[in-house]
């Protein structure tokens, strides 16, 4: 139990940064749509689901494997030397050709004359590389406080920077014309204001990390290759899993049939879907912190002769918040959802949102399931199956969008990570047995599932509907009490 004390401890740590920094950042959305039309805004969207592919490729695997290596050797500070130099290399080279080749970048990407964004965006990209094992090793080394700490600082920059040079040096060069802010604001960059912002803010995160990241030596030895080799597969998943969350809005603008929705453009629907998914965020903000705490745990504890069975009461008390989180959510979603989508237009598209918090459930059971392939370095499974989830996304997107709009997107989220959860239990249960409480775990999702479902076909009056959603709850605590705190599950034995 108390191992599950300490798992819990950081994970309410690192849940409480994600969260604050998520809802902080959050706070742009009403910034952005004010500020920006809704072309403006688009760049912005699609500039970051680029980035997010880029990240997956500048990174390639090193943060899961400095994990998986340092925690078998007993010289883990040579690990963290040989991971940290190959990304600090690879990045200066990936970035370096971004630069040089910016122009040509935004001339394919159709934003002729901004090569400034993608060079911005490239050093952003490089110094998001170099840090990420830093920031591995904090976690590893339980410094969840300091991890934290960084990332908040960063998201408070990026906030405030992004207020000064979109709010305050317009106001302010309105009452003072002739004002020192003309030397370092061009009204003519509008978006590119944001990326700069995002350069300003990352750039300091070098300054923490700096007495490690000098002492760096570049080391491409056996050690580095046999790292590569458990990489690989990682590097495969990571494209394959941020297809499954970024290819919709790719593919929405382009795919949508044209008026599909009566009055408003392609460009609009991808905006009203993107601010509706970041309502999902709730669950993905749950899965991270999960996965922050979670990885280096079970590296840690994977030697303990209980390991499965400690591995087993992570996933069930996973899956028990996860389905009351996507249940709660769910249901008080029309009362949440103003605080956040301040235009009425967005608003339409809150049916998206439970698909979505529920793919985001499957994802996190996804992540606990992946133990198996990671402790048996069998990763070309897990890069196999999220392959197959990425299939599932493309092949469904493109048969659902043309048919139910975003709606197909949303049920598509799910789908794949569903299909991902199911090829990879079965297959891991072979290979590195977890005794798994699967039919109580079953039977909570699919109480979640079928309470919001009736939920929302079933619409009472005012009144009625917060004395069903809040007995729907009590229904699942009671369950939740019968099944597993009665019975002792979480208890040492």
């Amino acid at each position: 139990m108390g191992q599950l004390k300490q798992l819990a401890g950081q994970t309410v740590i690192y849940g409480a940064s994600s969260v604050l920094g998520r809802v902080l950042n959050y706070l742009l959305v009403p910034l952005y749509t004010t500020v920006f039309t809704p072309e403006a805004y688009g760049v912005v969207t699609e500039l970051y689901a680029f980035v997010a592919f880029l990240n997956i490729l500048y990174t390639y695997g090193f943060e899961t494997t400095y994990f998986r290596f340092a925690t078998k050797s007993e010289e883990p500070h040579k690990f963290f030397n040989i991971a940290t130099g190959s990304l600090l290399f690879s990045s200066l080279l990936f970035s370096g050709l971004m630069i040089i080749l910016s122009d040509q970048v935004a001339d394919l990407l159709q934003y002729s004359g901004q090569g400034k964004y993608v060079r911005w965006l490239a050093v952003v990209l490089a110094i998001d590389a170099v840090v990420a094992v830093p920031f591995a090793r904090l976690r590893l080394e339980g410094r969840a406080v300091k991890f934290a700490a960084m990332k908040l600082g960063n998201i408070a920059l990026n906030i405030l920077l992004n207020l000064f040079f979109l709010v305050f040096c317009p106001l302010w060069l309105g009452l003072h014309p002739d004002s020192w802010i003309n030397l370092i604001y061009y009204e003519e960059l509008g978006v590119g204001y944001v990326f700069l912002s995002n350069l300003i803010a990352n750039s300091l995160y070098l300054l923490p990390f700096a007495n490690w990241l000098f002492k760096i030596k570049l080391h491409f030895g056996a050690e580095w290759r046999a790292m590569l080799k458990y990489a690989w597969p990682l590097l495969l998943m990571g494209f394959a899993g941020v297809t499954n969350e970024m290819l919709s809005r790719v593919l929405l603008k382009y795919w949508l049939p044209v008026g599909f929705y009566s009055g408003f453009t392609n460009l609009e629907v991808l905006g009203i879907f993107g601010a509706s998914y970041k309502l999902s965020v709730f669950m993905t903000l749950a899965v991270q912190a999960f996965k922050y705490a979670f990885e280096p745990f079970f590296f840690s504890k994977s030697k303990d002769d209980n390991s499965p069975e400690l591995f087993a009461k992570v996933m069930h008390g996973f899956i028990i918040f996860g389905a009351f989180f996507w249940l709660a959510i769910s249901l008080f979603l029309p009362d949440i959802a103003p605080i956040f989508l301040r235009r009425e237009s967005y608003l339409t598209a809150l049916d998206i949102v439970p698909w979505l918090l529920g793919g985001g459930l499957f994802l996190g059971i996804y992540f606990n399931l992946s133990v198996w392939y990671k402790l048996t370095d069998k990763t070309i499974y897990g890069a196999w199956i999220t392959i197959i989830g990425a299939l599932v996304t493309v092949v469904v997107n493109i048969l659902l969008i043309p048919r139910i709009g975003y709606l197909g997107s949303a049920v598509t989220s799910l789908l794949s990570y569903l299909t991902m959860v199911l090829i990879s239990y079965f297959i891991g249960q072979k290979h590195y047995h977890i005794p798994y409480h699967t039919v109580k775990g079953l039977f909570y999702i699919v109480l979640a599932g079928v309470s919001i479902i009736g939920a929302y076909f079933w619409q009472p009056d005012f009144i009625s509907k917060y004395f069903i959603s809040i007995g729907l709850l009590l229904v699942f605590v009671f369950f939740v009490w019968v099944l597993d705190i009665r019975t002792g599950t979480f208890v040492k034995k």
